[in-house]
């Protein structure tokens, strides 16, 4: 078994998608209507390696208050790179906010950015 897809939380399906494909450079693997204002839309990592996302919009009020904040405030998403260097320039070129800047642990090379709606990820590269 793999976990293979986890589900995000997002305000706007467009916007969502603008910012996973555009400025992290993820595919677009799927962009399905379902009715009723409803898609069924799912990016990934370039490759395909790893989880996939579905992004759901939210669906009134409760599942809105948690756009952003779906994980309390820690790290939610963990994006892995055999090139940190590439990739945080590459990101940071794009506009992706950084909160702090690279580090480097005995795990591996790291640094939380947000994504559009601030939610937290580690663009990590371990050691191997």
């Amino acid at each position: 078994m793999r976990i293979a897809t986890v589900t995000l939380v997002v305000d706007d399906y467009d916007a969502a998608i603008a910012f996973y494909r555009d400025k992290l450079g993820f595919d677009l693997v799927a962009d399905t209507p379902l009715g009723g204002g409803k898609r069924w839309v799912v990016v990934a990592p370039k490759g395909g390696k790893g989880a996939r996302l579905l992004l759901a919009q939210a669906d009134g009020p409760t599942q809105a208050a948690h756009v952003g904040n779906q994980t309390g405030g820690r790290v939610g998403f963990f994006l892995e790179t055999d090139d940190f260097a590439r990739d945080h320039a590459a990101f940071t070129a794009a506009g992706v906010v950084f909160r702090e800047a690279p580090r480097h642990e005995p795990y591996g090379s790291v640094a939380v950015f947000e994504d559009l709606y601030g939610n937290t990820w580690d663009l990590i590269e371990p050691k191997s």
